[in-house]
C-alpha cells in the first residue's frame, strides 16, 4: 500500500538550525520528534500515493529538475553512493548498490523501539546524514519501504510497516527533501529477506529500506 508524504511546513521551519560544520540547514532533534510525533494526523498537501517512478520522473522533469542519461547516470550514482557510505559508516545502516539503484537498509532495532512507529531520537542524526546527501543529489527519487517479520496478526503488521515507512519519509521530508520525490510503501511480512523461523531471521526481516534511483 502506498501512502502520502506529509508536508508539515510550519513545524519544520520553526525547528531548522544551521549545522556549524557544514552550513547546511537541518532539523533539530526536538523539532524532528515533534514532527514525527504528529504522525498520520499531519498528512496534508502534496501526496504521491500510487505514483510509480515514471510518474514521479515526469512530474519532477516538468518542474524543472533535469533528467540524467547515458554515462552521466553511473557517475552520478557512484558519487552519491560514496557519500552515503562515508556518512553512514558505523550507524548500523547498510548501503547496497544494484545497478543504477542504491538501497539503504535500516534495521528496526536501531531505527525504532519495539513495536513502535516513531523514529528513535538516537537515530535522528543518521537520518540527517541521509538527508544531507539527498539534498546534494536532487536528481534522485526515493522509495521508502517498511517491512515486518511474520509474528502476530498480518493486518497489524501491514499497518505497522506503513507507519514506520511513513515516519522515516516524514523525517526526511522535514529536512527539506521535495515530497514529490517520494513514494512510501508498507509490505507487512510479505517480503522477508530470510526465514522467520529464528529470532535472528525475524530481526533481519524487521526493517525500513530506502531505494534511491536516478531521474531519467
Amino acid at each position: 500500500m502506498k501512502l502520502a508524504v506529509a508536508a508539515t511546513a510550519l513545524i519544520f521551519a520553526a525547528g531548522c538550525t544551521t549545522d556549524p560544520f557544514t552550513g547546511e540547514q537541518r532539523m533539530s532533534n526536538t523539532a524532528g520528534g515533534a514532527a514525527i510525533g504528529a504522525g498520520l494526523g499531519a498528512l496534508a498537501g502534496l501526496a504521491v500515493g500510487g505514483s510509480d517512478r515514471a510518474q514521479r520522473n515526469a512530474v519532477l522533469i516538468g518542474a524543472g529538475v533535469g533528467a540524467l542519461g547515458g554515462g552521466a547516470i553511473g557517475n552520478y550514482m557512484d558519487r552519491q553512493e560514496d557519500e552515503l557510505r562515508q556518512q553512514l559508516q558505523g550507524t548500523g545502516v547498510s548501503v547496497t548498490r544494484q545497478g543504477d539503484q542504491i538501497i539503504l537498509n535500516m534495521p528496526s532495532n536501531v531505527t525504532f523501539d519495539t513495536d513502535q512507529d516513531q523514529v528513535r531520537g538516537e537515530f535522528y542524526n543518521t537520518l540527517n546524514s541521509v538527508a544531507l546527501v539527498l539534498r546534494r543529489y536532487e536528481q534522485t527519487i526515493v522509495d521508502v519501504n517498511g517491512h515486518t517479520d511474520s509474528t502476530g496478526n498480518p493486518s497489524y503488521n501491514q499497518g505497522l510497516s506503513e507507519r514506520r515507512a511513513l515516519s522515516v519519509a516524514n523525517y526526511l521530508n522535514a529536512q527539506g527533501i521535495d515530497g514529490r520525490r517520494f513514494a512510501v510503501n508498507g509490505f507487512g511480512d510479505r517480503q522477508p529477506v530470510t526465514s522467520n523461523a529464528t529470532p535472528e531471521g525475524r530481526q533481519q526481516n524487521r526493517r525500513v529500506e530506502i531505494y534511491l534511483a536516478p531521474i531519467t
